[in-house]
């Protein structure tokens, strides 16, 4: 008989699950798999010999073949304890052509939360977009089912591949995912190490998820807890102290591509008056620039900027004369969160050439994901285009002085992750205090009820407060022990294994537990919604 599963290891897990008491003949189990399926529940078919299974019922009568299925390899996944999980690409893993493919722009999070969230194994979500990165951030009921789902939606959502995804995905579970999240915030894990502006993105993932469904407790707080770990770092380490950012990186990397050096005589474009257009003006006035064209929508936020840089001359212009702005500029930045490319080679090709003295070649600085300089502009011998991946050059020069400090940075971290595992299993023993105090409380209102039954009519209110005052207090001082043994923090000294003990413990002793595990009500009630 063949059988068809998993793996060899989980036919293996499959089998010892049959075997899990020695001390018990169990009945010969036969398994098959009817053609065509996979070896889930519903493909699975147990059949028992009639002489065996009337032997075993006179042995052990508790035990049938199906519990046993029920706790076997095949529905080991319910079981599981739900996870962190981060996934996605960023500038280690991907090129920035691959990113871009992947980028969920800043307004779409919330229905990419919405989106995650009604796969069958993924309760919580988060998403972290930016240029330099594409991160996932899930609570998952089962890691494996969980990371597929994930890596499917990703593929539906951006027209890549599932092996390409792959090839450049990184995925990190649990204490590794926290470690993650807490390294970008705190700038350690940025292209410029130490830059602010991730700092600024964490916060928004937060402010974006307010009142989403899926941004849950869990999520929410550890992107609330990375937050505060990135203050930290920033304050405690310094690592922020003359530091670059990816917009000031550009302007640098402008300057050491040209023939001059400083921007006194070089005629700048800026396309894109956002948070990162904004930073390249300054940075660009902070390097001698006097007179600065920016293209955008609206002059709103261009007028905004001219306020705060007096002594420079900042011209808006709106993009219906982006080309015409491109044609007079020497170096155009580029900083839209445009999904589709501003420039293509036959916007390009025709332009006049720029000045000798600076170099002969028009440069296009492109910081934005998705790029806004479409690949096939770089084809022209009468330019030079640079992306996020090309300021690795620029980043380097002042590296050596923040690593250092990054090594500071992560015992702060290690402190912080202490304190973050022991809020997050913390919770896990919530639902046992709440079961308890429930049971508590009924007992105690049944017998109060009792109480005053037979004490009659005629006890006063002053009487009935008195006695629910002492009933109360009773119930509330016996279970601030066992209460007590089920937190997990670093004031008491128990660890995570004792606090679950304590909990398995009491929900045996007061048959607090329901038949079906807590995962497999989530697994199946997810299951039913997604449904017709």
């Amino acid at each position: 008989m063949a059988v068809a599963y998993g793996s060899a290891a989980s036919f293996a897990a499959f089998k010892s699950g049959l075997r899990c008491n020695a001390s018990v003949s169990y009945p010969p189990v036969r398994i098959s798999v009817r053609p065509g399926k996979t070896a889930g529940l519903g493909a699975v078919r147990c059949s028992v010999g009639s002489d065996d299974l009337a032997k075993a019922e006179l042995r052990a009568s508790s035990v049938s073949a199906l519990e046993l299925l029920k706790t076997s390899a095949a529905d080991r996944y319910t079981k599981e304890r739900s996870s962190i999980i981060v996934m996605g690409l960023n500038f280690h893993t991907a090129p920035v052509e691959v990113r871009e493919k992947l980028a969920i722009p800043e307004a779409n999070w919330p229905q990419a939360i919405v989106e995650l969230c009604a796969l069958n194994h993924i309760e919580e979500a988060a998403v972290l977009s930016t240029c330099n990165r594409m991160e996932i951030y899930v609570v998952a009921l089962s890691q494996h089912r969980g990371v597929k789902e994930v890596t499917e939606w990703m593929s539906k959502t951006s027209g890549v591949s599932v092996s390409e995804i792959c090839q450049h995905r990184f995925t990190l579970y649990n204490e590794d995912a926290t470690r993650h999240l807490f390294e970008v915030s705190s700038g350690l894990d940025s292209l410029v190490l130490g830059e602010g502006q991730i700092l600024a993105q964490v916060r928004q993932v937060v402010k974006t998820g307010q009142g989403v469904p899926g941004f849950d407790r869990k999520i929410s707080g550890l992107f609330k807890h990375a937050i505060t770990v990135g203050k930290r770092v920033r304050t405690e380490t310094n690592i922020s102290a003359g530091s670059v950012s990816v917009s000031s990186a550009a302007v640098e990397l402008a300057l050491l591509k040209l023939a001059e050096s400083s921007y006194a005589t070089v005629r700048p474009l800026v396309i894109g008056a956002g948070k990162m257009g904004k930073l390249v003006i300054k940075h660009l006035a902070a390097k001698g620039s006097t007179k600065i064209v920016v293209v955008n929508r609206s002059e709103e936020r261009v007028a905004a900027i001219r306020k705060e840089l007096k002594d420079v001359e900042v011209i808006y212009k709106p993009l219906s004369e982006m080309l015409a702005c491109t044609a007079e500029a020497d170096v155009v930045f580029t900083s839209t969160a445009s999904e589709n490319p501003l420039f293509l080679k036959e916007h390009v090709e025709a332009l006049p050439p720029v000045s000798q003295e600076i170099g002969g070649l028009r440069l296009f600085i492109d910081i934005s994901v998705p790029r806004n300089v479409g690949p096939c502009v770089s084809d022209l011998e009468t330019l030079r285009v640079y992306n996020v991946d090309d300021l690795k050059e620029v980043v380097a020069a002042n590296k050596e002085d923040r690593l250092r400090k990054a090594m500071e940075a992560q015992g702060i971290i290690a402190e912080e992750l202490k304190q973050f595992k022991s809020w997050k299993d913390s919770l896990e023993t919530v639902p046992t205090i709440k079961k308890l105090r429930a049971y508590a409380e009924r007992i105690r209102a049944s017998e109060l009820d009792k109480c005053l039954s037979k004490m009659g009519d005629g006890i006063s209110k002053k009487q009935k407060a008195a006695l629910y005052d002492l009933s109360m207090g009773i119930v509330n001082k016996l279970l601030h022990g066992p209460i007590q043994h089920l937190r997990c923090d670093e004031s008491e000294n128990r660890t995570l294994n004792e606090t679950l003990e304590n909990m398995h413990a009491l929900n045996r002793i007061f048959d607090l537990e329901t038949d079906t595990s807590l995962l497999e009500e989530k697994i199946r009630a997810k299951v039913k919604q997604s449904q017709p």
